[in-house]
């Protein structure tokens, strides 16, 4: 059930009204600047983070559907996105200003790459795509078991056998001699 605070937030944000942002900031921006700081160690870049986040937040409120998730959930969700978007951007903006071809410091082997991880995508389409849905939810969007258990609207058992089943076919691709289940 959503407090009456959370009740007052999203029917701000749905108005259009910036009333909603200041309460929003108030009640979430530590929080929401804890989670942002997990994934940037940097203060000023997760500031940063948290800035772009309430900026998603205000264009993205038409899309808040409070049956999919509770407001926190959803909050959470963007900051977290935003913060992992964050630091793409400056890994990308570094990667281009070294000039990696120039330097042997920088080459990799491709023994160091771990060569099962790279095509891991290709061979997640493999699999039943109940499978892979929850795969996909659980490992490259972040979520948790019981985030994608209220976002897929899947009950939270299945999404734990799903899971378990999912990872088990992945493991009969990439070690074929596994034979028992």
């Amino acid at each position: 059930m959503n407090t009456p605070i959370e009740q007052q937030i999203v029917s701000l944000l749905k108005e259009g009204d910036k009333k909603a942002i200041t309460l929003l900031y108030q009640n979430y921006s530590d929080t929401l600047f804890g989670v942002i700081s997990k994934v940037i160690s940097d203060p000023d870049l997760a500031q940063d983070a948290l800035q772009e986040t309430f900026i998603k937040v205000w264009k993205k409120a038409h899309t808040y559907d409070r049956k999919k998730a509770k407001l926190f959930t959803w909050l959470y969700r963007i900051a977290y996105n935003t913060a992992i978007d964050k630091v793409r951007s400056v890994s990308n903006k570094q990667s281009k200003e070294v000039q990696i071809e120039n330097s042997n410091v920088y080459k990799i082997t491709s023994n160091s790459l771990n060569q099962d991880v790279i095509d891991i995508k290709k061979h997640l389409k493999s699999i039943d795509e109940k499978y892979q849905i929850v795969i996909n939810a659980l490992f490259f969007e972040g979520m948790t078991q019981q985030e994608a258990s209220d976002e897929l609207n899947i009950p939270l058992g299945t999404i734990k056998s799903r899971l378990k089943i999912g990872l088990r076919e992945l493991k009969k691709i990439y070690n074929p001699e596994t034979k028992k289940s």
